[in-house]
């Protein structure tokens, strides 16, 4: 399913619902609907930004890691590309630029109306 944020400051931004869901869970946000008001812009900002610096000191779950390790050890075929992983600052990023946005031309940012 997916999500879009809509803001007068920019244009919509869609998003997986799972991927918003962890952004939308750190600002105690309902996944379904909601706002992010003016005045609450600000501390949003905030908590996204120390949740991507966060995620980049912690960039690999020692679960992932073990996957690695556990492919790499069988004798299946190596050929295929590697996995890219794409990282909680990149999904993050086009919301967070929203909200950025939002937050300098005073307007609001939604989703789920």
């Amino acid at each position: 399913m997916l999500i879009t944020f809509k803001s007068k400051a920019t244009a919509d931004i869609v998003m997986y619902k799972e991927h918003a869901q962890r952004i939308l869970e750190l600002l105690d946000k309902d996944i379904d609907r909601g706002i992010i008001v003016q005045n609450d812009m600000a501390q949003a900002v905030a908590t996204i930004e120390a949740a991507v610096a966060d995620s980049k000191t912690h960039s690999v779950s020692g679960l992932v890691q073990h996957d690695i390790k556990e492919h790499a050890n069988n004798d299946e075929d190596h050929d295929h590309a590697p996995i890219e992983e794409i990282t909680f600052a990149t999904r993050a990023f086009p919301l967070l630029e929203m909200l950025r946005a939002a937050r300098h031309q005073g307007c609001d940012v939604v989703w789920g109306v």
